[in-house]
């Protein structure tokens, strides 16, 4: 294609992601369907080029009333992935002295919302978590999230797939924490080869593998993954059951369960049965009310532990948002947790970084329910032998520790759990 011609793609599609309608990976998909003649290299192009407009808005939105032209194509070229000479080619005169005097701008000079590119509703609930970490942690955030699988320990060995990935020219090393993962740099197409089509491995970021291991699921047990959605996590804990007992994918979404099909088939797990449920209170779920062994809810949340991979939730949402998804998620709790038997464990997660979804949940759900006893998830992962398992483990009540990921600190993305046993 040429330069102008694909300049002028990413402007078209930067327009429509900013309207912030829907989310920025639906939009692209949408676009590469519409534009089915684009090859790999350009749509390569157009993905990175938006999600580096989105990244670094603030930054690119004060550098970019200086030049001329429409601003989507300003943003364009700021944001451009791919090759200075070619970017330069596509570019007039003006717009190649205006670009020179925006790679000159010395970052450390600007304010502080133009660096860390966050809206402020969100800079000081991460200010105050983290302190001196605040600023690792938004470097992280400006940077795409690298591609973790997840090995299907019920048919495959982490071993063999990696040998498998080899010799297909594709590097992968275990991941540092979970026993299942492998780690790929850059985004080559595995889900183009054979070992994924049998399902010896899965995409899933290391964190999530992680969750799952928390609720260690053993064989013959009743278990429910309360908000199953995409069933990365289902698959998972079908894979520690050995695909024995009886996993239940509940989701309130029949499209995205209908999605998970193909997935399921290719796991060779038969103990998952998936149910779309009207709501929490759905009286399929109060049928198994005191029976089930243990109970995920990976809980519908702002997803701002993604923002490596999804930078326009930032975007999207506000704290109104925020605060009225928490009393969302403490209403799913306590309707997942009446499914318990005396024993069972519960595991309430999110791949939130914000406390009013994590820490807060957890803590008014211990104050409410007494039944419930807190556990210490680092104690868990120690158990389970998670190679330096007190790192990813902070907070908590009475000395008890919460699950904690930070993509700076650990690179997933920022996962929390709180996990509980019902007297």
């Amino acid at each position: 294609m040429h330069p102008n011609a694909l300049l002028e793609a990413c402007s078209e599609l930067i327009r429509l992601t900013l309207k912030f309608d829907h989310p920025a990976d639906a939009i692209v998909s949408r676009f590469f369907r519409d534009h089915r003649s684009l090859g790999p290299r350009e749509r390569a192009t157009l993905a990175e080029t938006v999600y580096t407009v989105l990244r670094k808005k603030l930054l690119f939105d004060h550098c970019a009333p200086s030049g001329s032209g429409p601003k989507e194509r300003r943003l364009a070229i700021l944001g451009f992935h791919g090759p200075g000479d070619f970017l330069r080619s596509a570019l007039s005169e003006q717009e190649k002295n205006w670009l020179d005097q925006c790679e000159k701008i010395n970052l450390a000079d600007l304010m502080e919302r133009h660096r860390h590119n966050l809206p402020e509703w969100l800079v000081q609930p991460l200010k105050d978590q983290l302190g001196a970490g605040f600023w690792p942690l938004v470097e992280s955030l400006n940077f795409g999230a690298g591609l973790d699988l997840r090995v299907n320990a019920f048919t495959s060995k982490r071993a063999e797939v990696q040998k498998e990935l080899a010799q297909a020219g594709i590097k992968a090393v275990p991941t540092p924490y979970s026993p299942w993962g492998l780690r790929i740099a850059g985004k080559p197409a595995v889900d183009k080869m054979a070992a994924f089509t049998r399902g010896a491995f899965e995409v899933q970021d290391e964190g999530s593998q992680l969750l799952a291991m928390l609720v260690d699921a053993g064989r013959g047990e009743m278990v429910v993954d309360f908000c199953a959605g995409a069933g990365g996590k289902t698959l998972a804990l079908g894979a520690s059951m050995r695909s024995t007992g009886r996993l239940y994918a509940f989701d309130t979404s029949a499209h995205r369960l209908a999605a998970f099909k193909p997935r399921q088939a290719r796991s060779g797990l038969s103990n998952v049965h998936p149910v779309a449920i009207a709501h929490e209170r759905d009286e399929r779920i109060k049928r198994l009310a005191g029976k089930i062994d243990r109970v995920l809810v990976d809980a519908p949340c702002s997803g701002l532990g993604t923002l490596r991979r999804n930078p326009d939730l930032k975007w999207r949402q506000n704290m109104n948002s925020v605060n009225e998804m928490s009393l969302k998620q403490a209403a799913i709790l306590k309707s997942a947790s009446r499914l318990l038997k005396p024993g069972g464990r519960l595991v309430y997660a999110t791949c939130s970084l914000l406390p009013q979804e994590n820490e807060a949940i957890a803590q008014s759900f211990s104050e409410l329910n007494v039944d419930f006893c807190p556990l210490d998830a680092g104690e868990i992962m120690t158990n389970l032998k998670v190679e330096r398992a007190s790192s990813l483990c902070s907070g908590g009540l009475n000395g008890l520790k919460y699950f904690r990921t930070w993509p700076h600190i650990h690179n997933t993305d920022g996962f929390f759990a709180a996990i509980w046993q019902k007297k």
